[in-house]
């Protein structure tokens, strides 16, 4: 088979397009071609920044990193492209697949969060996800949910048949493992971090409850300060809370709510973390807490898990499914939940090593290579299948 990957949301940049989807789409085209030697790729691609030796690149001449113009080279000249090229399946890699397109399609829905938080997105991008998903998701001969959630999602807001949906879990990079005391030593001495910290990473946005993080951190503070934990009190009421990542969108709530809470001093924002320090921030950190609202898949607890850091997250979507029993799972929006959470693990030693020792066991069982071996799988799935 010819496979064409839609790849126009890849994005090489030190912003929040560079997160999420597009680590996803950066380690499967880097991997696709390493485990697959019977099949053919070629990617179209907006930033020429990305090379690859495994797969063939298309660079389109359009500014397709500028959303309009991305949409019109999907419905418009993709078709074309895919035609030109003679690509035998497309795999849109980011929801939506040309109406018009000349060949059958696979499609990856990373979540349902346009339609579930309609709130967290300008009116356009959601009305162009909302009504194109729909129909993409309805013309595709198979549909790629990155978790069991997103498929119950899919199922259930998109009516497409379950049969019609794989799950292929997100991978997990070798470069996030458990790294030698005196290199973290010396990259907190480099950025000028506290010896101990709380960490969250993600993009600054509504839907990752930051807001609802700050108050907890405020109350954990206050209860330390109030009761007679351990024998760590000072050292744990001392401990800074550092949230990494890129500004999204309708992020002012956030540094807003930290000047409400008086808490200037104790919350760190080191804007975004280049993925190749990322190991580096997890290591370093005492605690890795993660209280998102929605997530397709959560990578950001699965790469603490991976460097030996606890983790403590949401109870709702996938977050269950990738922590399993390795992490914490609390109410998102139950502050003193997620406070009290946060003093458990952190007053407890023999509870945080229970916690890393079981989070780097399961990290073991994701990884890219499986990801692409499993999407090869449903490429030929599909292909043997008619339209539904």
């Amino acid at each position: 088979m010819h496979i064409g990957l839609n790849a126009h949301l890849l994005a090489l940049e030190e912003t929040y397009r560079g997160a999420g989807i597009n680590w996803y789409i950066h380690n499967l085209l880097t991997h696709l071609p390493r485990v697959d030697r019977d099949n053919r790729y070629t990617a179209f691609i907006g930033d020429g920044r990305f090379t690859s030796s495994g797969l063939a690149l298309k660079l389109s001449r359009l500014p397709t990193s500028r959303p309009v113009v991305r949409i019109f080279w999907e419905q418009v000249v993709q078709p074309f492209a895919l035609q030109k090229e003679r690509v035998d399946l497309l795999h849109a890699l980011a929801f939506v697949t040309p109406l018009l397109s000349p060949c059958p399609a696979v499609v990856t829905i990373y979540d349902l969060s346009f339609l579930l938080y309609p709130e967290s997105f300008k009116r356009f991008k959601r009305f162009y996800l909302g009504l194109f998903t729909r129909l993409s998701a309805r013309r595709a001969r198979r549909i790629i949910a990155i978790s069991k959630s997103t498929k119950r999602d899919v199922v259930r807001l998109l009516g497409v048949p379950p049969e019609k949906v794989e799950v292929i879990y997100c991978g997990i990079d070798e470069a996030f493992r458990p790294l030698a005391e005196d290199q973290v030593a010396a990259f907190r001495s480099k950025r000028g971090l506290p010896e101990r910290f709380i960490l969250f990473v993600g993009t600054i946005e509504p839907r990752k409850n930051l807001t609802t993080l700050l108050e907890a951190y405020a109350v954990f503070r206050r209860d330390v300060r109030d009761q007679e934990i351990g024998n760590r009190k000072s050292e744990i009421e001392n401990l800074h809370l550092v949230i990494g990542g890129a500004k999204g969108w309708f992020y002012e709530d956030v540094f807003a709510r930290v000047e409400e809470l008086g808490l200037e001093g104790q919350v760190m924002f080191p804007g975004y973390i280049p993925v190749s320090e990322l190991p580096l921030w997890y290591n370093a950190a005492e605690l890795f807490v993660y209280p998102s609202l929605y997530e397709g898949f959560g990578l950001p607890p699965l790469e603490a898990m991976a460097c030996g850091t606890p983790v403590v997250t949401a109870n709702t979507s996938s977050l269950p499914e990738v922590v399993g029993e390795a992490g914490l799972t609390v109410d998102p929006l139950d502050v003193e939940g997620l406070a009290e959470a946060m003093r458990r693990v952190l007053d407890d030693e023999a509870l945080r090593q229970e916690m890393r020792k079981r989070g780097l066991q399961r990290a073991k069982g994701f990884s890219w290579t499986k990801t692409a071996q499993e999407t090869v799988q449903v490429y030929r799935r599909a292909m043997e299948c008619e339209d539904v």
